[in-house]
């Protein structure tokens, strides 16, 4: 008993490490260069010049104004504590503005959003992290804002900037918020079911996948959409913006194992090699199908294959990675250059084809290809564990119907109230100059 005792004396107590919080306070900002500038040029520059102001002014909104709604009330509830029968599905209020969180606290959470003790303590999920809740709060907020922005690529070039503020605040307050409590807090419905998300497969890509498409269909198409896609007015932006995506995407990834360790590092290495297996896959049909390979392709094709590792990349090797980048990329394309034009609804910049399609994939994937190898407790279809491919498909099945029945009420109620469909002449105008009074481009006699 004596030897039992002092050896539970001899385990360290949870502490604030240094080199851990050192590289969540760099993948935090790694991700919000992911919205500011990254995915501000890689939208700006698909659209014509007359909409290039609009794109980047969306996403500098949306970073401005879902980073104080995080700080008010979001992360409370998406990772707060409720009780009752809304305790699987949002947290309280308890951490509103931060109350009682002070700069010492340790994070609640430790290796990956899928590995919080579950314990709850004083209200509160029990604290068990080696960096201060403050960096673990900045680092979800970054995911927050991105979110939102990109739904922005469903609706680009004809959506009214007042309505835009008011439904992208009120998406990220009811829609994004209790999907990432019941996926990554410790009271949520879907973390104790036992799905995995090891970085927003469901909470980010398919969420906002979702909720684009069914903007994209209630708001109409372009006025002069043709069935086709707009060639784009800036090529260069687009391939520096999917490059920053690409760079940005390893603090998204691989910081969401919130240590600089083993995991970090395999995250890394799915995410990086998923990517360029998808980006070299598209660059391939794009020469096949159309006889040249294109920038815009293999920086879509980058896209999407960053987009179906985020959920797998805590779980998946680097085979798993390979096949996940191929098999996107090969069912975004289809996706993009056959099925839209045939069904001929306008999501202006491909955000459904590639985020809500690619998240799916991503997710679905993580249930076939999941190995304990990187993670012991975690295992898929293909390491003997089918059961984890039928939480997986609950996770996405319930993501999709709550984000497309959200957006589709929200977006009745903005409309009523202030509009959300531009009008043919401020869309004729272009929106740079109907929405905000600027040109992007000026030349002189």
């Amino acid at each position: 008993m004596a030897q039992g005792a002092a050896a539970v004396a001899a385990v360290p107590a949870p502490a604030i490490n240094a080199g851990d919080t050192a590289w969540m306070i760099v993948a935090t900002a790694l991700v919000m260069l992911m919205t500011i500038p990254g995915l501000a040029l890689f939208y700006g520059g698909l659209v014509r010049h007359k909409n290039v102001l609009n794109v980047l002014m969306q996403c500098f909104m949306i970073t401005a104004i879902v980073s104080i709604e995080w700080v008010a009330c979001g992360y409370s509830l998406a990772f707060g504590s409720s009780s009752g029968a809304l305790a699987p599905y949002i947290g309280g209020f308890h951490w509103a503005f931060l109350h009682g969180i002070h700069i010492s606290d340790l994070s609640p959470y430790f290796i990956s959003h899928s590995q919080p003790t579950g314990k709850i303590v004083n209200g509160v999920p029990e604290m068990i992290g080696t960096i201060p809740h403050i960096v673990f709060i900045l680092f979800q907020m970054m995911f927050a804002v991105i979110t939102p922005a990109l739904i922005i690529g469903a609706f680009a070039e004809r959506i009214k900037f007042k309505g835009f503020v008011i439904f992208s605040l009120l998406w990220a307050l009811v829609v994004y918020n209790p999907v990432a409590h019941w996926v990554w807090s410790a009271d949520g419905w879907l973390y104790k079911l036992g799905a995995l998300d090891f970085a927003g497969g469901t909470v980010v890509h398919i969420n906002a996948g979702i909720a684009a498409l069914v903007m994209a269909l209630m708001l109409g198409k372009r006025r002069d959409y043709q069935g086709h896609a707009i060639p784009p007015h800036n090529i260069p932006f687009v391939a520096i913006g999917a490059a920053l995506l690409w760079f940005g995407w390893f603090g998204f990834n691989a910081g969401s194992g919130l240590a600089a360790d083993g995991l970090a590092g395999s995250a890394f290495l799915a995410t990086h090699i998923a990517t360029a297996a998808a980006a070299f896959t598209w660059a391939m049909l794009d020469w096949i199908i159309g006889k040249k390979p294109t920038i815009v392709g293999i920086a879509t094709g980058a896209v999407a294959g960053l987009v179906a590792i985020t959920p797998a990349s805590g779980f998946v090797d680097v085979t798993g990675a390979l096949i996940i980048g191929v098999v996107v990329s090969l069912v975004c394309f289809v996706m993009v250059a056959y099925v839209k034009p045939k069904l001929g609804y306008d999501d202006t910049l491909d955000a459904f084809g590639v985020h809500g399609i690619g998240g799916i994939i991503g997710a679905l994937f993580t249930g076939l290809l999941a190995t304990p190898a990187i993670q012991a407790a975690y295992s898929g279809v293909f390491y003997g564990n089918p059961h984890q491919f039928v939480i997986q498909l609950i996770a996405v099945s319930s993501t999709i119907v709550y984000s497309g029945v959200g957006t589709f009420v929200l977006f009745k109620i903005v409309d009523k109230l202030v509009g959300l469909r531009a009008t043919d002449k401020e869309e004729a105008l272009g929106m740079d100059e109907a929405m905000h009074g600027e040109t992007a481009y000026t030349t002189f006699d």
